[in-house]
């Protein structure tokens, strides 16, 4: 299906006159640190956004008296609004552009996290994070496609993942801040603080990124979209790429919802803002994922997502310990596991896809973001039945389904011979 035939963008044909490889930016080049800076601070925002209540969910559950299924729904309603919504975001990209859409989407974010501290009840509290999900919706998709359209081919799972390792940095910070603020003034000064940072990383983003030089407007026929996603949801490996990055979420949403419960019962007993410090293993997801292009050209995609799954488990198998050291190396191992194996996953989409890229990549940020709501549900209910056991089985069995998925495509490929890989 060519690009004209489903509105998508198109970046550079072969008919154009000046080669891609000479006009696209690559390391080194005119506008690369600044684009890499725009796209990090925009990614830090989201994350600490998206995730400005998880560590906070005890003191959430302490002051509405209700369950840790019930305070999990602050998180999993922003991650299921970005989920519904990243589809249609990425549509108006292709029309307006990527850096007007991700523009809007953070101011309209930041200044609904301004109203986050002031909820007068939970369900006013899921609300609020909803409308920030779906706020936050047009930032994913259209930044991968803003990269895949204006950096080199070769550079292109680096900026990615520097993209990434912004996300890895916003979780990280939110929920240090979070932690320690809310200690000391409970948990509304602390989503209030991560909103004025939030603010300062968007006026940042704003300023820094280059205008596109590469964007194409294309359509926003109903038809036009229809057609582009059945194409992309038609592809195998796209498919498979869309299953791993839920599952990959699956285990981290569960993870990351839970821990600060475990970590306030006995044997632990830790107070709110040393549990707001264990994020900051986050650092260790920000070099796994910014180095997940090295990974790749040493062990090809599959064998990546192969070794990403394995630390994983790893990581999931040692957190079962009643040591504390252990339980943090184990969410060290979780965490490189992960962000190293949704860097590689996300960058294969936007290589994958040779039209309408905003909206191969929306469809992967969509079935990440729905496993990250199911894992943040689900793991809180595990937990809330069997402990933190049950939510380490429910991580084993998403890293299971990732692996036997890269076996599916190991297998497809082989069968197939040389040529794209799956």
């Amino acid at each position: 299906m060519s690009p004209a035939s489903t509105g998508a963008s198109t970046v550079v044909g072969a008919e154009a006159s000046v080669p891609a490889v000479d006009s696209r930016v690559s390391p080194g080049g005119p506008g690369y640190r600044r684009m890499s800076l725009a796209l990090f601070l925009a990614g830090v925002a989201t994350f600490a956004l998206l995730y400005s209540t998880q560590a906070l969910l005890p003191l959430i559950s302490g002051e509405f008296a209700v369950a840790a299924g019930d305070a999990s729904w602050t998180v999993a309603a922003a991650t299921g609004g970005l989920a519904l919504f990243v589809l249609p975001m990425s549509a108006l990209s292709e029309r307006f552009g990527r850096r007007t859409v991700m523009t809007a989407s953070l101011a309209v974010a930041v200044t609904v996290g301004l109203l986050v501290p002031f909820a007068p009840s939970l369900g006013a509290l899921v609300a609020l994070r909803a409308l920030q999900g779906a706020a936050l919706a047009g930032l994913p998709a259209s930044a991968t496609a803003y990269l895949a359209e204006e950096v080199s081919p070769r550079a292109l799972v680096t900026a990615i993942g520097l993209f990434v390792a912004g996300n890895s940095v916003g979780g990280m910070s939110g929920r240090v801040i979070t932690g320690w603020v809310a200690q000391e003034w409970g948990w509304r000064v602390a989503v209030g603080v991560i909103g004025v940072i939030a603010v300062a990383c968007a006026v940042a983003f704003r300023v820094l990124l280059p205008a596109p030089r590469h964007f194409k407007a294309g359509s926003l026929r109903p038809g036009d979209l229809a057609r582009t996603v059945r194409a992309h949801l038609s592809d195998p490996l796209l498919r498979r790429l869309y299953a791993i990055g839920a599952l990959f979420m699956t285990v981290f949403g569960g993870v990351y919802t839970v821990i600060g419960y475990r970590l306030t019962e006995a044997p632990f007993s830790l107070p709110q803002g040393v549990i707001g410090s264990i994020f900051l293993v986050y650092l260790v997801g920000t070099v796994s994922a910014s180095t997940a292009g090295r990974l790749v050209g040493r062990l090809g995609r599959r064998g990546a997502l192969y070794a990403g799954g394995a630390t994983t488990a790893a990581g999931l198998l040692l957190s079962l310990a009643g040591s504390l050291p252990l339980v943090l190396l184990g969410l060290v191992l979780i965490t490189a596991g992960f962000f190293a194996g949704h860097a590689v996953a996300s960058s294969a989409v936007s290589k994958t896809a040779t039209h309408g890229r905003a909206q191969a990549s929306a469809l992967y940020q969509s079935a990440y973001y729905i496993g990250s709501s199911a894992g943040s549900t689900a793991g809180a209910i595990a937990f809330h039945t069997s402990g933190w056991d049950g939510t380490v089985g429910v991580g084993l069995l998403a890293v299971l389904g990732v692996v036997t998925i890269t076996l599916v495509g190991t297998r497809a490929a082989r069968l197939r011979g040389p040529g794209r890989g799956a």
